[in-house]
C-alpha cells in the first residue's frame, strides 16, 4: 500500500478545469500521499487548500486532525474531531429501501481513492471494480462508476451484482429505459431481489409508469421481512400507502429515536392518512430535517423554508412538505407544489414516489 500511494505524479488522473470538488479531492490525495510519507506540514497545507474548494469535505477534516494528532497538538485536533463527526451526522440518509451502496454516508473520497489504486493493478478481478463504482456512485459520481461496472462485466457478463449494479448507474444518469432493460434481466434470474424491484419502480415511475412502479414497490413491500420496519415504511411512502407507512415509521422511531427523518416521514403519513400524529415535535433537533419537523407544527414560514432548501433534493422535501400542508385547505395549491416535485426533483427521493400518487388522487 506504501508503494501504491507514493506512486509518481505523472499517473495521476488530471483535474477537470473549473470543477471544484475534483480540485478538492486532488489535493486531499495529495495530503494523503505527504501524511504517509511523513510530511506533516505538507499534508496540512495540502488538507487547508481542499477545504479551502470544499469546507464539508469532512475527510478532509478527519484527516488534517489526524496530522494534527500526530504532531501533539491535541488541542486545535480535538475540535476538528467534532467537525468531522457534526459534518457526517448532517449528511441526509438514505432511503433504507434502496441498495446499500445508497444508505452510506460520506464522501467516501479515501474510499474512492484507494480503490481506483487497486483496481488499476489487479484488473482481473471483479470485487475491486465493484468497491470503485459503488464508491462513486454514493457520491452521486454516476458515469465514472459505470465505467468501473462496465469493467467489471468484461470479467464476467452474466454477474448479477455488476448487472444490478450498472442499471443503478443508468438509473442515476437518467436512462431510465436501459435500466429497466437491466433490471428486468436481473429480476428474471431473481423475481424477489427486493432491491432491485425498488431501483425498477423509481425508473418506471421518471418515465410516467406509476401504475407498473406501485406494482414493483408492492412486491418488494411484501417481500420485506417485518422486523425491517424503516425499509417498509419508505416503500409504503413511495407508493402513497400511508396508513402502512405510519405504523412502519412509528417502530421505526422507536428502534432509531435519534433518525428526524423517520420522525418526519411518521408526522407526513399520519397527516396524509388522517390518523393521530403525535404532539408537537418541533423543537426534536436542529439542521435541516428539524427545520421541516418545525414547519409541520407551523413555527416557519413556506418562504422561509424554501429559503433554507439549498440544494435540489432539500427543494423537493420543502415542496412536498409545503403540500402536505395545504392539502386539507387548499388542494389547488397542494397539486402546485407535488407538481414542482415531480417535474424537478429526482426520482430516487421518496417524495417523487409519494407526490406522484398524490396527484393521481387529485386526478391531475
Amino acid at each position: 500500500m506504501t508503494r501504491l500511494w507514493r506512486r509518481p505524479t505523472s499517473v495521476e488522473v488530471p483535474q477537470k478545469a473549473g470543477d471544484d470538488e475534483q480540485e478538492a479531492r486532488s489535493h486531499f490525495r495529495d495530503g494523503l500521499v505527504k501524511m504517509r510519507a511523513g510530511n506533516a506540514p505538507g499534508a496540512l497545507v495540502a488538507f487547508d487548500r481542499a477545504l479551502t474548494l470544499l469546507p464539508d469535505l469532512a475527510d478532509a477534516v478527519l484527516a488534517r486532525a489526524e496530522v494534527l494528532d500526530g504532531l501533539g497538538r491535541s488541542e486545535e485536533a480535538r475540535p476538528e474531531y467534532e467537525r468531522a463527526r457534526r459534518l457526517w451526522s448532517e449528511l441526509p440518509p438514505g432511503a433504507a429501501d434502496r441498495r446499500y451502496l445508497f444508505r452510506r454516508r460520506g464522501y467516501f473520497a479515501f474510499e474512492i481513492e484507494a480503490y481506483e489504486l487497486v483496481r488499476n493493478n489487479v484488473r482481473s478481478k471483479i470485487l475491486p471494480q465493484l468497491a470503485h463504482g459503488n464508491s462513486l456512485l454514493a457520491r452521486g459520481r454516476a458515469a465514472e462508476a459505470l465505467d468501473s461496472y462496465e469493467r467489471a462485466l468484461k470479467v464476467d457478463a452474466k454477474q448479477p451484482d455488476a448487472l444490478a449494479l450498472k442499471g443503478e448507474a443508468l438509473l442515476v444518469l437518467g436512462r431510465h429505459e436501459e435500466a429497466i432493460q437491466i433490471f428486468d434481466e436481473v429480476l428474471a434470474a431473481n423475481p424477489k431481489d427486493g432491491e432491485t424491484l425498488n431501483s425498477r419502480g423509481i425508473a418506471r415511475a421518471a418515465l410516467g409508469r406509476l401504475a407498473e412502479a406501485n406494482d414493483d414497490w408492492r412486491r418488494q413491500l411484501e417481500g420485506l421481512p417485518q422486523t425491517s420496519s424503516a425499509a417498509r415504511a419508505c416503500v409504503a411512502m413511495r407508493q402513497g400507502n400511508h396508513s402502512v407507512a405510519f405504523h412502519e415509521f412509528e417502530l421505526a422511531c422507536v428502534k432509531e429515536p435519534a433518525n428526524l427523518y423517520w420522525l418526519l416521514y411518521r408526522l407526513t403519513a399520519g397527516r396524509l392518512a388522517g390518523l393521530q400524529g403525535g404532539t408537537d415535535a418541533s423543537h426534536a433537533g436542529t439542521g435541516w430535517p428539524a427545520t421541516l419537523i418545525a414547519f409541520h407544527f407551523g413555527h416557519i414560514a413556506e418562504e422561509a423554508l424554501l429559503g433554507q432548501a439549498n440544494s435540489r433534493g432539500r427543494l423537493a422535501e420543502a415542496r412536498f412538505q409545503i403540500g402536505v400542508a395545504a392539502i386539507a385547505g387548499n388542494p389547488a395549491a397542494a397539486r402546485r407544489h407535488w407538481r414542482e416535485v415531480v417535474d424537478n426533483g429526482m426520482p430516487s427521493l421518496i417524495e417523487y414516489g409519494a407526490a406522484s400518487n398524490e396527484l393521481v388522487r387529485l386526478g391531475s
